[in-house]
């Protein structure tokens, strides 16, 4: 890993995984869609999704493949994702406890891997080279670029929106004015220019989709809540002893901004950069 990159540890989203489910978008179907219109997806052939969280891209894709195997290093969100699966009744997941750098873990080969807002948390040269040998020829590698934990933020919006500029302001008060990552502080924030790690591991030029948005969600205190401690550099465990506290002066904050309760945001856009392996 190069200086200055994210070291991981366990303790990165712990406590996070029962707060996803509420405090996260959705994926939306269009983006399925559209990726099944570029890469000719058929129902057939096997998914990777790397960093797989609660399964919320896994799923979402799994229609699309004979199988789909969803990995992660967080114990509870490998479980979160294994009960959304049966939630659901999918039954061609597979769901695998391990860090990226452990792969290939015999999990055999793939026609697509994914990576939806993990590559950074990962030895990424390794890692690119890695899950590269796991897919097959002609196959493709797909970096989804997506912020679901908030939405856009909008100059004059309809309705009441979350507060997020304060919310990120009481985040560090508590926490430090530097960006927590587990038992780490990032100064600069998380690693960037995945494109020179990509074309490093011998991949063409990427092929850009956008995935428009813009629906408006109606989401609850609890839901605002959540969205904050689904983040890694919010985590519940960060806070400590002082989570209680924490937490009534977050609602309280959210009650200044929505007496009702109530808060409204607009989905952003979601770009998919698709790498295709030489066939």
């Amino acid at each position: 890993m190069t200086a200055g990159e994210f070291e991981w540890d366990e303790s990165l989203y712990c406590g996070s995984a029962a707060y996803y489910a509420t405090g996260r978008l959705p994926y939306p179907q269009a983006m399925a869609e559209a990726l099944a219109a570029e890469l000719d997806l058929d129902g057939h052939g096997r998914l990777l999704d790397v960093g797989c969280g609660p399964g919320s891209l896994a799923l979402l894709l799994a229609p699309l493949f004979d199988q789909v195997v969803g990995v992660d290093a967080d114990r509870e969100m490998i479980e979160a994702a294994r009960r959304e699966a049966a939630g659901r009744g999918v039954v061609n997941a597979e769901w695998v406890v391990a860090r990226a750098e452990q792969l290939p873990a015999e999990l055999g080969r793939f026609r697509v891997a994914t990576f939806a807002q993990s590559f950074h948390w990962m030895d990424r040269p390794r890692v690119a080279q890695v899950v590269s040998d796991m897919i097959e020829p002609a196959g493709a590698w797909v970096h989804v670029g997506a912020t679901t934990h908030r939405g856009v933020e909008e100059e004059h919006p309809p309705a009441p929106s979350p507060p997020r500029e304060q919310i990120a302001e009481l985040v560090r008060g508590y926490l430090g004015p530097g960006r927590r990552a587990g038992r780490q502080v990032l100064p600069t924030g998380t690693a960037k220019d995945e494109e020179a790690v990509m074309r490093a591991a011998g991949y063409p030029e990427p092929l850009r989709v956008m995935v428009p948005r813009g629906e408006v969600f109606r989401r609850s205190e609890d839901d605002i809540v959540a969205s904050v401690y689904s983040l890694s550099s919010a985590a519940p465990h960060l806070f400590g002893d002082r989570q209680a506290a924490f937490e009534a002066d977050l609602r309280e904050l959210l009650r200044r901004s929505s007496p009702s309760g109530r808060f409204y945001e607009r989905a952003r856009d979601i770009e998919l950069v698709i790498w295709r392996r030489a066939p």
